[in-house]
């Protein structure tokens, strides 16, 4: 159980970051980028968990314009066969003019991947593809942060493009100010018993 907290609501375009003490495999060390967040229930997509399969594998009209690694992301254990991509839009596009995307916060957008990505591509900074999301029912989630399971913080719109090799759990805590930060420290490793 994390001992310290984050002021910040979930809303589209906060970010959960998964506390030393949540071990469940499919977010230990995570960091979700929320995409749409209700009464109902809320959806996101794990920013730091690249697969082995390539974006040309199962998109092959997206895989140009993907975000190095060109690797489809794993974006939770819900849904596995869905896709879904997230996309940093340029400085100056307007979400409301462009068809095929969903304003998230920002100049990120959920881009529907039913469009033509050669008329969307020019418009965008980058984009990344998950497998799945992650996803909780009415008051789920409340009770994982309330127990201490994730930090809710604010993003930056390229924490959605992270290459992989970066540490973006820690890059995210070391962020946050005092005493949040030092969670950025805890080893990788712990022994449970």
């Amino acid at each position: 159980m994390c001992t310290v907290s984050s002021d910040a609501e979930v809303e589209p375009g906060s970010l959960l970051v998964a506390t030393p003490g949540l071990l469940d495999p499919n977010f230990r060390r995570t960091v979700v980028y929320i995409i749409d967040h209700r009464d109902e229930g809320t959806l996101g997509v794990v920013l730091n968990r690249p697969s082995e399969v390539a974006v040309h594998d199962v998109l092959p009209g997206w895989a140009p314009h993907a975000s190095r690694p060109p690797a489809v992301f794993v974006g939770g254990p819900v849904e596995q066969k869905t896709a879904l991509c997230l996309a940093n839009l340029k400085a100056g596009e307007d979400i409301e003019t462009m068809d095929g995307v969903i304003g998230v916060r920002g100049p990120v957008a959920l881009v529907d991947l039913d469009s033509d990505p050669d008329e969307l591509a020019p418009r965008m900074r980058g984009l990344r593809v998950f497998a799945g999301y992650s996803g909780w029912s009415e008051g789920q989630l409340d009770d994982e942060i309330e127990r201490g399971d994730w930090l809710v913080v604010p993003a930056l719109p390229d924490d959605v493009l992270t290459p992989p090799r970066v540490d973006l759990w820690g890059r995210v805590l070391r962020r946050q100010g005092m005493p949040l930060s030092l969670l950025a420290t805890h080893p990788v490793d712990i022994k449970r018993n």
